[in-house]
């Protein structure tokens, strides 16, 4: 599984990817965590809003940082 974290350094992006690692560490998945900053590349992707998550390429959350339970729901 690959978790993307789509945003451009702001605050609520750096608190995305700070709930996502917490998450995935406390439930000890092997899971690879990636962020993307490129602008250019999360347009493309045709995300309009960050923050942003994808599961193995698909959006799964944009425009707010998620709770720790968002990600639990999204890594069963």
């Amino acid at each position: 599984m690959k978790i993307e974290i789509l945003g451009t350094g702001c605050a609520k992006c750096k608190k995305t990817e700070k709930v996502v690692r917490q998450v995935v560490d406390e439930l000890g998945k092997n899971i690879e965590i990636v962020k993307v900053e490129d602008l250019q590349e999360i347009v493309n992707r045709g995300v309009m809003m960050t923050p942003a998550v994808t599961v193995d390429g698909e959006v799964k959350i944009a425009g707010h940082v998620p709770s720790p339970n968002e990600i639990k729901k999204l890594l069963e």
